[in-house]
């Protein structure tokens, strides 16, 4: 069942990535059949054909390498580089109008945002999952000896602005905590919270982890995590915890009297007192109780690999891994689920956003975010099939779907060679000049350029293939077993 599983979503994924992809050149094939132009090949998925049949003198084909597809246009700009040499010399061609070259280029851009809004409409009608985790400003754990502690900040402070800036919620690109510490330049990030009706204003220096000359570079963080419910996931048999009769979904929310913003806060008070009993308020249908129990050591802990370090991984560093004292408690890291239905405007709106505010920190000369803290294909692809291992991961892969399709979108628009905004810009040379640029000129510059994205594509494969889930540790609790409790003797 397994096996199958991990087909069916190695198929939804697939479905999703090359859609994207197809419908935008779909847009350049309608467009140029509907100017008349010659469409040499139709062709979805790249590679040795495994099929393929002439229409009307258009050659469709299908590849053997699903990643997309292309429209061959022999009188735009030379594209053999990528699709092959043309069997259709240019200069035996009609010639075209500039308008229409603008016309077809812009055709699969518009294409890719008719995509998205298609997706967006969805998603309005059916709903996006979002944790709390989302949408909260509120901290829910300050990791020991981190910037934020040293300053100050606590548990339980809802954070207001950064680096001067208002926040709506912890994570995401925009107005979020960590893309505004990411963002930040200076020296310290003024972070402005709430605390018992109080405005305070902290000023942490942020930190960066040291990492290997082939990893990504990490960013900015102060090391805090969002406000967490701690939800019981699984219990342990025998442990602790199993005695005390906690169980699935049991959520807690107070230690030793201590309101609980996040989980890690009972791993800390374990720490700190391991030979004493632990109080905790336990919430289970809407009603409330306490019990008091004991952490022991687990009989045996199944070694588990030592989580590789990952950069602002909030989740990595979520792991009990010391061998001391334990409750048997494995906890939810998802979060309370609710659905939303953002409008189709508002996420179109979000997705452009999310791009300019990438953009503006990569062209930044102060930032700390570089081209290799950009994603490719194969992170793309990663990210698919995270999001349909989840539960409802088919509404988060429709929302996800939306921003990748802006993101196509207006990445294609970019005035480079190649692009479809190069093709714009060219056209529009030509019609300013009132004459076609020199095509060998024109091929030298579009080789050029193929080739330099092609590099930076496999530049940026390079450090997602890292994060692999089969190239890297997972970060997991370590697998554990309480002793079963001594019968009393009967005699």
């Amino acid at each position: 069942m397994q096996i199958l599983k991990f087909l069916f979503i190695i198929v939804e994924v697939l479905v999703f990535f090359n859609l994207l992809i197809i419908v935008h050149e779909l847009g350049h094939f309608l467009a140029a059949r509907w100017r008349g132009l010659v469409v040499e090949r139709f062709g979805i998925w790249f590679g040795k054909p495994l099929w393929q049949k002439t229409i009307n003198g258009v050659v469709y084909c299908l590849g053997s390498i699903p990643a997309g597809g292309y429209v061959a246009l022999p009188q735009m700009a030379s594209m053999e580089v990528i699709e092959g040499k043309s069997e259709q010399p240019q200069q035996k061609l009609p010639p075209i109008s500039a308008v229409d070259k603008i016309i077809v280029a812009v055709a699969g851009p518009v294409f890719s945002f008719g995509l998205a809004l298609v997706f967006a409409v969805i998603v309005w009608a059916i709903g996006r999952p979002v944790s709390d985790t989302e949408t909260t400003t509120t901290i829910g754990y300050v990791v020991k000896d981190s910037p934020a502690e040293k300053v100050g900040l606590q548990p339980g402070d809802k954070i207001l602005e950064v680096d001067g800036k208002p926040v709506s919620r912890f994570g995401g690109i925009g107005d979020s905590v960590t893309w505004r510490i990411v963002r930040s330049e200076g020296e310290n990030i003024p972070i402005k919270v709430e605390r018992d009706g109080k405005i305070q204003e902290f000023k942490p220096v942020p930190v960066k982890d040291p990492t290997a000359s082939w990893e990504r570079k990490s960013l900015r963080q102060i090391k805090i995590w969002p406000l967490d419910a701690a939800i019981i996931d699984k219990v342990a048999p025998n442990s602790p915890a199993d005695l005390a009769g906690l169980k699935h979904n049991d959520r807690i929310v107070a230690v030793n009297g201590q309101k609980l913003y996040h989980f890690l806060m009972v791993t800390d008070v374990i720490q700190k007192n391991p030979n004493e009993k632990v109080a905790l308020k336990i919430l289970r249908d809407q009603r409330e109780f306490e019990v008091s129990l004991k952490p022991e050591v687990p009989e045996r802990i199944a070694e588990a690999p030592a989580p590789k370090r990952k950069k602002s991984n909030q989740k990595s560093e979520q792991v009990e891994e010391d061998k001391g004292p334990k409750l048997g408690i494995s906890w939810n890291l998802t979060g309370d689920l609710s659905l939303v239905h953002p409008g189709p405007i508002e996420q179109i709106k979000l997705s452009v956003n999310s791009m300019i505010s990438t953009f503006g920190a990569i062209f930044s000369s102060k930032s700390d975010i570089k081209p290799q803290h950009l994603s490719g294909p194969v992170k793309i692809m990663q990210i698919y099939y995270v999001l349909f291992e989840s539960d409802q991961g088919w509404r988060q892969a429709l929302w996800f779907s939306v921003i990748l399709n802006v993101n196509l979108a207006l990445l294609n628009m970019l005035p480079i060679p190649v692009l479809d905004g190069g093709h714009i810009v060219l056209a529009l040379v030509e019609w300013f000049r009132r004459k076609p640029a020199n095509v060998k000129i024109v091929n030298i510059i579009q080789s050029f350029c193929a080739v330099v994205i092609i590099f930076y594509m496999l530049y940026v494969t390079f450090y997602d293939v890292q994060d692999l889930p089969w190239n890297r540790s997972k970060a997991r609790e370590p697998q554990v077993r309480f002793k079963a409790p001594v019968a009393p003797e009967t005699r």
